[in-house]
């Protein structure tokens, strides 16, 4: 299918959406797939292989976890952390996994077969499950790659993958594949860029299970950030990573102590901004429920650039709640129509093209949703993106310990801000710049492919081999 807004926006587990969401969303097929074939019950063992990135730094990601519990037939987008919990807890108590939900199988982290230094073909992020009988024989065995954003391929479907991207495509009213397309399909229609992804996202839903589907979206990472700033203590994982964002938030609400708790002091608006990235962060580092945006690694940009917009941005201190809503379906829907630029023309995995592609390209999708929410026309929100983007070009992926803490959670920060900066500037300006979006994208493909492996996310280079874990 097209990729459409609710792909780049999914609800899922954190920590990481190519090594958490992506691997468990691929177990869960698999057992689906055995379940059906009526092989089920003739399981007698189990084998899982993981390549790449994923076996580097699985351990760190929560891959080996996330895997069992989609081979026991759950979702990330319906699990809830308490019941990862207390599955996890009993697989790893009695040594036993049931398999589909249906067949107790002894097996657990410990028996996964990694293989860091073997690369697929297709993606780093490889993992192959195979099942056999009492005899030996394999009863099913399957390929997948977890490409980044919880979107995962079958091994031997990808040309037919692209086909039927190709094919779903042409039923859209206006389909785009580039930034020059999207701009000439706004020209021609005078739609905006938000307009355009509306349009095409009708072509599938109603107009109230778009708005009502992206205010939930929302309403997921408002309840991320309440979460997070309940939690206190220290990050799982052995980093000793301190939470920040419950300190933070007291310090800020200090600082309009006797107004109306509502109230937002424009002079703090970037610790505002720093604050719902670092809790988003904090959260899904965590292992918590967050939305992929449009990666989990990057998943506190988004959200922070868009309370901007709700808090900040002129005149919503006047707005209702329709309004507020307004904004935020307007912003989403123009952040997804860049993240499909991303998405179809290079990449958003960590693993593929480095931390400019998750970091990046949410920096630039938030910019561009924040100058259409401000009134920017096509050209001056195709220009936000781009400055975003250009501003992030060979950001490496080197996670201390495979973990997704540092630098993961600050960059999200950092990056907030560079978003909301770009669309400043391009709002300052008449559109018109020297390097387009399209060549920004190409760049960044080419940059990641440029790139050595040990930059992305294998935490074999950078901070993960410089700094001393303990």
């Amino acid at each position: 299918m097209a990729v459409g807004v609710f792909d780049l926006f999914s609800i899922g587990i954190g920590p990481s959406s190519s090594h958490t969401v992506g691997p468990m969303r691929a177990a869960a097929v698999f057992a689906e797939e055995l379940k059906a074939s009526g092989d089920l019950q003739q399981v007698a063992s189990l084998r899982v292989d993981l390549y790449g990135s994923l076996a580097a730094t699985g351990h760190g990601h929560g891959t080996m976890t996330a895997i069992l519990l989609g081979l026991e037939g759950f979702h990330p987008e319906l699990i809830l952390p308490e019941e990862v919990e207390e599955r996890l807890a009993t697989i790893a108590e009695t040594g036993t996994l049931q398999l589909a939900g249906a067949v107790p199988l002894p097996y657990g982290v410990k028996d996964m077969v990694l293989r860091p230094l073997t690369i697929l073909p297709r993606h780093t992020n490889g993992m192959t499950f195979t099942v056999s009988d009492a005899e030996g024989e394999t009863l099913h065995s399957a390929t997948f790659f977890s490409v980044g954003g919880g979107f995962i391929v079958r091994e031997g479907e990808e040309d037919a993958a692209l086909k039927e991207l190709d094919e779903s495509k042409k039923e859209l009213p206006l389909p785009f594949r580039t930034a020059a397309e999207l701009l000439g399909r706004c020209q021609s229609k005078g739609l905006s860029i938000g307009e355009i992804m509306f349009v095409n996202e009708r072509a599938s839903r109603t107009e109230e299970e778009i708005r009502e589907g992206l205010l939930h979206i929302y309403s997921v990472m408002e309840g991320c950030v309440d979460v997070s700033l309940k939690r206190e203590g220290l990050l799982p994982g052995g980093l000793k990573v301190r939470r920040r964002a419950p300190d933070w938030h007291e310090r800020l609400m200090k600082e309009t102590r006797g107004q109306d708790p509502d109230y937002r002091d424009p002079k703090y608006w970037q610790e505002w901004v720093n604050l719902i990235a670092l809790a988003v962060n904090e959260e899904n580092a965590s292992g918590g429920r967050v939305v992929t945006a449009p990666t989990n690694g990057a998943a506190g940009i988004i959200p922070a650039v868009l309370y901007y917009a709700l808090h900040f941005a002129p005149g919503m201190d006047k707005a209702t709640q329709q309004d507020r809503d307004d904004v935020v379906v307007k912003f989403l829907l123009t952040a997804a129509a860049i993240g499909v630029l991303y998405k179809e023309q290079a990449s958003i995995s960590g693993a593929e093209v480095g931390c400019q592609g998750e970091v990046g390209s949410a920096s630039s999708m938030a910019a561009a949703g924040l100058a259409e929410v401000m009134g920017g026309t096509p050209q001056q929100v195709e220009n936000a993106a781009e400055i975003a983007m250009e501003h992030n070009l060979g950001l490496t992926c080197d996670p201390i310990g495979g973990l997704v803490q540092i630098p993961c959670i600050e960059r999200n920060a950092i990056a907030a801000a560079k978003a909301i900066n770009a669309a400043k500037m391009a709002l300052w300006g008449d559109g018109s710049h020297r390097v387009s979006l399209d060549e920004v994208i190409v760049t960044m493909r080419e940059t990641g492919k440029d790139m050595s492996s040990k930059y992305k996310e294998t935490a074999m280079g950078g901070l993960a081999v410089n700094v001393v874990e303990c």
